[in-house]
């Protein structure tokens, strides 16, 4: 196993960014002595990272590990039998804090965020009207293109020709505004690996990517397990607004699968909860916002905490296959959240927070 770190000037992209030297190594890299990099696909910022170094401790306001501007590009991967190393990239990350606890000469502890604290961090300087037939492209170019003006915007549909229906103003928060238009969409947004932001559907929770198994050549290392039925839902009224004197557009999306311990006419009981959005204009789109936060905590409220041989591939939302020994049945799980080591000691752990029944 082997994990590395390299600073790097804000707003590169791609599995190789940065300076190399004539031998093809990255120039700015910086030692890990212990860290991991921790993504969570409930929280605004998705990725953070936490590591310690003994690099050098910067003497300037231009030093390598100050928190004015810089990134550091992390990557895990395996070192084969010929030496070559299959890397996986973890992400670019914006340095927020440098500590140094044993001053002048102890390890050096990083704290950064993935890009999206740079969205969260430049507030409007003044409310900004975006006109009716205006695309959600345009919107996410100006707005992102502020912050990162060499930015990768990645979608799964073609935002080129989604327009907005009616007048739209953003006031004081530019994340909020930019989140409201992708919740409309029934889609997601996060900075992936390779430093593009992508506004996408949720994987299909029912297709697992990879599988969790027990025993002998097994990866996992252990687990725990819990059910709470707090923040568990079984139908989304979305709302929004209608052009001109139109009353305001509304849908419901139920959980109706009698499979599911939180069908909607079962025992559970009914629990709804809202989304509401000034993108939402049309019933259709009303549907598919509502059907899509449905779609993301359907199931039954059960929680899955493991610690297992690390597959730094594997990322939020990723639906798994955790299998049991024995004659247990398997169960569908989609990931909520995941700490990668950047050492060989650890194992990876993370948290499930969906069952999907078919």
């Amino acid at each position: 196993m082997r994990a590395r770190a390299r600073v790097i000037p804000a707003g590169l992209s791609g599995l190789n960014p940065g300076t190399l030297d004539s031998k093809g190594n990255p120039v700015n890299e910086i030692p890990i002595f212990s860290g991991d990099v921790k993504l969570d696909s409930t929280a605004d910022v998705r990725g953070t990272l936490d590591m310690e170094t003994t690099y050098a401790w910067p003497t300037s306001a231009s030093g390598l590990l100050t928190p004015y501007g810089n990134e550091i590009y992390i990557e895990r991967g395996v070192v084969f039998g010929d030496g070559v190393v299959e890397w996986v990239s973890q992400g670019y990350f914006r340095i927020y804090s440098v500590d140094q606890a044993d001053a002048p000469d102890g390890p050096i502890q990083i704290g950064a965020r993935d890009r999206m604290s740079g969205i969260i961090d430049f507030k409007p300087l003044a409310p900004r009207q975006f006109l009716a037939g205006t695309t959600v492209d345009a919107a996410f170019t100006a707005l992102v293109g502020e912050v990162y003006p060499s930015a990768i915007i990645i979608y799964d549909f073609d935002a080129t020709v989604t327009p907005f229906t009616s007048n739209h103003v953003m006031d004081s928060d530019r994340y909020a505004f930019l989140k409201d238009i992708v919740d409309s969409l029934g889609k997601v947004m996060y900075w992936d690996y390779q430093g593009r932001l992508q506004v996408k559907t949720a994987p299909n929770p029912a297709n697992s990517v990879f599988t969790i198994n027990h025993g002998k050549g097994g990866v996992m290392v252990n687990m725990s397990r819990s059910l709470d039925r707090a923040d568990v839902f079984n139908a989304v009224v979305a709302k929004g607004e209608a052009p001109g004197e139109q009353q305001p557009v509304r849908a419901v999306a139920y959980d109706f699968n009698p499979k599911s311990p939180t069908y909607w006419d079962g025992p559970f009981g009914k629990v709804p909860t809202e989304l509401t959005s000034s993108f939402i204009t049309t019933t259709e789109q009303a549907q598919t916002a509502a059907q899509a936060k449905l779609d993301r905590s359907i199931g039954v409220p059960y929680s899955v905490d493991f610690s297992l041989i690390p597959n730094p591939a594997l990322e939020p939302l990723d639906p798994v296959l955790v299998s049991y020994t024995g004659k247990r049945p398997s169960e569908t799980h989609v990931i909520q959240s995941l700490t990668v080591p950047l050492t060989a000691q650890e194992a990876m752990t993370g948290t499930t927070r969906q069952r999907v029944f078919s």
